[in-house]
């Protein structure tokens, strides 16, 4: 009854209209001066019962008002977040550019060359060399297709065709856009190195990752220590730490290159190429549909794990990467789009190994610290090597934006915005 007093001051000034004459009716009634005489005259036992009548009335119009704000505030409440701090719309993403990046240029070539490579059978018997291949070739014997690369007629790869038709296959057929995949990381990659390292495989991510480019701003600090205190270590692409412990330090858990590096250490006896260690796992991404051979070669004597990337992983990576490069290259140029894949090499334009090593750690990491990545006017390209020129396949200016947009706002990344994938948190170390 209190609270329904407090709210009569300021009840009138909220319901006015027909709620107001009943009051002044109410009130009216027991100062002889709103009714006529007539009803003056009515008798007096009937006047308590209609006071009490219309008492009965404003004292439940006052207990509903009472409910239907609580309702409102607690309504209000509930669809807030539990920080109490208002949902903010998502940032705007251009469709247009949305589209284009999902444009994969010269997928038809690499399709067809993929079919020539599974459809072809290997002929078994001793060493071939071109000049007998012509020969046959002129005596109508066997032909061989023209997309077949020259490299996997070696002998060497001769009992490998088999296992390499079964990995390409199964590559190509998870060939597609799926952003979910993220979620599925910690299985497909931490699993197959929990193995590794002697521990039973479960869903729990890494507790923090560090990711270690190669960039020689680097050499400007020496992050060492920090680097070797996270749970997981990732480097890229064989980068050597003999020699710079103090810059980059000396703990590897994976190491990620794409599969051209791969390419090169099967060139050496036994696929020898392990600057950390036999004992350390690769993780690697298919830059060529031929490199499987590569992978089946290394694989029969590596030590280590040898992982490649699920194909649906590739995918995103490649789409967030060319959303990025299609948006400054139309802000900073304002040419067309139309116009960007001369201006990048359409047919060759590709993620860096850092940019897929980073997506990589968010899948598999509660939190990513970042080394190594950036320039300097007076920094070497690579710590470890003389390398100064940038390669042109990479947009690495649009690689940055991406990292700048995983720091300040995640939810503004394209592709990873519309799935369940939760971002962690990202730190880039200058």
């Amino acid at each position: 009854m209190q609270e329904l007093l407090r709210e009569w001051r300021g009840f009138r000034l909220e319901f006015g209209g027909p709620f107001s004459i009943l009051l002044v009716f109410f009130h009216s009634f027991n100062t002889h001066t709103f009714f006529p005489f007539s009803l003056l005259q009515m008798k007096r036992p009937i006047r308590p019962l209609l006071s009490v009548f219309l008492l009965i009335v404003v004292c439940t119009v006052l207990a509903s008002r009472v409910v239907i704000r609580r309702s409102s505030i607690s309504a209000t409440l509930e669809a807030r977040p539990a920080s109490g701090i208002d949902v903010l719309p998502l940032p705007a993403l251009n469709e247009t550019f949305l589209t284009y990046a999902a444009i994969e240029i010269g997928e038809s070539d690499t399709r067809r060359q993929i079919n020539d490579m599974l459809e072809w059978t290997h002929r078994q018997g001793r060493p071939r060399s071109i000049s007998s291949w012509r020969q046959d070739n002129h005596e109508g014997t066997y032909v061989r297709p023209s997309r077949i690369p020259v490299q996997l007629m070696n002998p060497r790869y001769s009992a490998l065709w088999p296992e390499f038709r079964q990995s390409l296959r199964n590559w190509v057929m998870k060939k597609r856009f799926q952003p979910e995949i993220m979620s599925e990381l910690v299985s497909l990659v931490k699993g197959p190195l929990d193995r590794h390292y002697g521990s039973v495989p479960t869903n729990r991510p890494y507790a923090s990752c560090a990711v270690v480019g190669n960039s020689g701003i680097l050499l400007k600090k020496e992050y060492g220590e920090l680097i070797d205190s996270h749970e997981m270590v990732v480097r890229l692409n064989n980068a050597r730490t003999e020699g710079f412990q103090r810059n980059v330090g000396s703990k590897t858990t994976i190491s990620f290159v794409n599969s051209n590096i791969l390419h090169l250490c099967s060139r050496r006896p036994s696929c020898f190429c392990h600057p950390y260690g036999e004992n350390v796992p690769m993780v690697m991404y298919i830059c060529q549909a031929v490199h499987f051979m590569d992978f089946q070669y290394c694989n029969r004597t590596h030590k280590a794990p040898l992982v490649i990337t699920d194909a649906r992983f590739d995918t995103l990576c490649s789409r967030i990467v060319k959303y990025y490069s299609l948006k400054r290259f139309v802000e900073t140029t304002g040419k067309s789009l139309e116009e960007w894949s001369v201006a990048h090499d359409g047919n060759l334009f590709h993620y860096s190994s850092g940019m897929q090593a980073i997506m990589l750690a968010l899948g598999v990491c509660e939190k990513v610290d970042v080394f190594g990545f950036g320039k300097s006017v007076d920094a070497k390209h690579h710590y470890h090597t003389n390398q100064k020129a940038e390669l042109h396949l990479h947009d690495y200016e649009a690689e940055y934006a991406f990292y700048r947009d995983l720091i300040e706002q995640p939810e503004a990344v394209p592709f990873l915005r519309d799935s369940k994938f939760k971002i962690p948190p990202v730190t880039i170390y200058n």
